[in-house]
């Protein structure tokens, strides 16, 4: 009986069962044949649901112990493994239970996998592949597919624990789906989650008639492994066929570089190629020209036709093409500091050299330890400068790491280039929960100051990217490269500004439906570019745009779905936007400055009121959060 219990025991079953997915609650309800009143979306005190569950399973309609832990290992098994493992519950079999449930899939065999499927829906071929691929390998596999679940915290729990569970990740890549954010979390959490379980689980990237070279950070994560190619319907066979055999430990068919280079398909000038939402670094390292692009949303190639010139813009590389400069570019979210960061690379690519380092790559191990970090951003700088790293002999020394990454640099790096160097770094903010994030930063200020005194510190420039706050990012502001050099801070567009976006688009919107379009969106860049290429290439009518926009299967449902994604594990800031959305206050500040770098809220000219940073995520969070 449950009590035989000690309270600790007892105390660890109640946090588990709080902690499972609402969906498999309710479905612990059903099965144990708990009264309806413990449903949770019929629960009001929902912070207390476990204890009242367990309550009622201790009176006298209730069940023994035995049997409920064994109901609860088939509901949500993965949950329970912790518990499980625990002395005073083993001997208990899930297959003793004789009650009829429809369990979650238990635990894989060694040739039974689980398997998340990532694409893009609402998109042909995408999601008819999807669900092929489903029933085919389901009958032989854990198959997870997201395709009915309702968004909410919830759905965004769910898809975090099956990607986490899973051995292998399907990604089905065509031209929309390289660009969908929702697809980039799911494949940049599988990557880390690779990274940190011996390769577990494994990527197999299908492109489905997809022959561009990958972008940034897609590349990152896909151009060192073999990849699967669909090019039509026929092939479809011989695709799942390939897959199981990957899914059985086999190589996928295109490995070499040959292999991918003969799928690789040169652009024709003049052809419209969908961007990424992250920084190019690439083409402006090499000072390469781009072909004018109409770009429906991301980073915009450096002479973009459809690039918006914000009166700093001419100040940045006005900046840059001087020696000896501190640049930091600041702004939420999706403000198109990376965009910029490209083109200020560009102008600085034809007299200097370039090295690019997005913060977002170093893993987890490096973002815990200083030891790991510094020597780490020392190698990956050395790598993209195409040196040969001597990283192992200055780390000899009886140095500080700041001290040995300065040494490395100042004597070895920038001595040895023929130019000028500009580092550029973007989402810097990634070191922001960091216990060196001030040593790191106060070297880079020191940098800056070396310039004074030591010449050889004139030929390094820096260019610096983040969303949060420079002040939260170091404590010490004397020591902060981020109020030093050229400051250029990001704003939304004007409605001026959109006026002239939308002639470049061929003038597709009526005045009214630009004041609509604004009223909605508030000038915010990605959405405003958005918006604007899904009328001008008839994916979409103004009014269906305008109509549907705050819907989840809308045209911006798979941007609204990676904030909810991002945010649902994070109770502080979900309470947070709630307090904003309902009293257009936020009484943390830091809450503050956490979601206004995450591009949901701002505060208004006044300083007084914090608000949604527009109408659309006033509408879908207000609908998804409560």
């Amino acid at each position: 009986m449950f009590d035989s219990l000690t309270p600790r025991e007892r105390l660890a079953l109640i946090d588990l069962v709080n902690a499972l997915l609402l969906e498999d609650f309710e479905r612990l309800v059903y099965a144990i044949n708990a009264p309806d009143y413990l449903i949770p979306s019929n629960f009001s005190a929902q912070g207390n649901r476990a204890a009242a569950l367990l309550k009622w399973v201790e009176g006298p309609t209730g069940c023994d112990l035995t049997d409920f832990l064994t109901l609860l290992a088939q509901v949500a098994p993965s949950a329970f493994q912790e518990t499980w493992s625990h002395d005073r519950f083993k001997g208990i079999n899930p297959s003793q239970s004789t009650r009829d449930v429809s369990p979650e899939p238990l635990p894989v065999t060694t040739s039974q996998k689980r398997i998340f499927i990532s694409y893009k829906r609402e998109v042909s071929p995408d999601e008819e592949i999807a669900l092929e691929l489903y029933n085919t390998l389901g009958q032989t596999h854990s198959v997870f597919i997201d395709q009915t679940m309702l968004v909410g915290t919830p759905w965004a729990a769910r898809i975090k624990t099956e990607i986490q569970q899973s051995d292998a990740l399907i990604v089905l890549l065509s031209e929309q789906a390289v660009n969908s954010e929702m697809v980039q979390v799911e494949l940049s959490l599988a990557h880390e989650m690779a990274r940190r379980n011996g390769g577990r689980p494994v990527i197999l990237p299908v492109r489905l008639a997809y022959r561009e070279p990958f972008q940034y950070p897609l590349s990152a994560y896909l151009d060192p492994i073999n990849w699967a190619f669909w090019e039509g319907p026929a092939d479809t066979p011989v695709l799942i066929d390939e897959l199981q055999q990957a899914l059985s430990g086999e190589a996928l068919s295109i490995q070499t570089p040959q292999d991918k280079a003969n799928i690789l398909q040169v652009k024709v000038p003049g052809a419209m190629p969908r961007p990424s939402p992250s920084a190019q670094p690439q083409a402006a390292k090499h000072g390469q020209a781009a072909v004018p692009l109409e770009l429906p949303e991301g980073t915009m190639m450096p002479d973009s036709q459809f690039y918006v010139s914000r009166p700093f813009d001419q100040v940045a590389i006005q900046t840059i093409q001087q020696q000896g400069v501190t640049i930091t570019i600041k702004g939420p979210r999706q403000m198109g500091k990376s965009s910029l960061l490209t083109r200020v690379m560009a102008a600085a690519a034809t007299d200097k050299q370039v090295a690019f380092l997005d913060f977002q790559l170093f893993d987890k191990a490096a973002l815990t330890d200083a030891d790991t970090f510094f020597p780490e951003f020392c190698a990956w700088l050395t790598d993209e400068l195409e040196l040969e790293d001597q990283v192992d002999e200055y780390w000899k020394r009886r140095l500080s790491n700041t001290q040995r990454c300065t040494r490395y640099v100042g004597k070895y790096l920038l001595p040895t280039l023929a130019q000028p160097l500009v580092l550029a770094m973007d989402e810097v903010e990634t070191i922001f929960d960091t216990a060196f994030r001030s040593d790191f930063f106060g070297m880079l200020r020191s940098w800056h100051n070396n310039r004074a005194t030591k010449p050889i510190w004139k030929q390094l420039d820096l260019a610096l990217v983040t969303s949060t706050e420079p002040y939260q990012l170091i404590d010490n502001l004397n020591q902060s490269p981020f109020n030093v050099g050229q400051i250029i801070e990001l704003t939304d567009f004007d409605l001026a500004q959109v006026t002239d976006l939308n002639r470049r688009h061929g003038q597709i919107l009526s005045s009214d439906d630009l004041q609509q379009l604004m009223d909605l969106v508030n000038g915010h860049p990605y959405l405003v570019r958005k918006a604007l290429y899904l009328i001008a290439s008839e994916t979409l009518s103004a009014r269906d745009l305008l109509t549907q926009a705050q819907k989840e299967r809308g045209p911006f449902g798979d941007h609204l779905r990676y904030h909810l994604f991002r945010m649902y594990d994070k109770p502080e800031l979900v309470q947070g936007f709630l307090q904003v959305i309902r009293t257009h206050t936020c009484a943390d500040e830091r809450i503050f400055f956490r979601l206004r770098g995450a591009g949901l809220v701002r505060r208004r000219s006044s300083g007084l009121e914090v608000v949604p940073r527009c109408q659309l995520y006033e509408q879908y969070f207000q609908q998804h959060l409560s």
